[in-house]
């Protein structure tokens, strides 16, 4: 399936540290199936990684919103919003 072919390459070129890349692909794999809530948490840490806590954040709420389950998400948007924070004291 496209969507899982996408997101699995997103993956890669993540590893490889092309994160612009691994975006788009994400990006592509949740355009495919929007209900795929994989894509979005690992663009989250894509994002997170970039320091785009806000843009983490959406795709962290997103993806508890498709699957409330994840438990990952829930520690990753919690991890967001404390870093958010505490960049926002400097």
């Amino acid at each position: 399936e496209l969507a899982t072919a996408l997101n699995e390459r997103g993956q890669a070129r993540y590893l490889r540290v092309e994160f612009a890349a691994a975006v788009r692909d994400f990006t592509a794999a949740i355009e495919c199936q929007p209900g795929f809530e994989v894509p979005y948490y690992n663009r989250g840490l894509v994002r997170y990684r970039l320091g785009d806590f806000d843009e983490a954040m959406k795709d962290f709420r997103k993806v508890l919103a498709l699957n409330p389950q994840f438990e990952d998400a829930a520690l990753s948007l919690k991890q967001a919003i404390l870093d958010k924070e505490e960049k926002q004291k400097r």
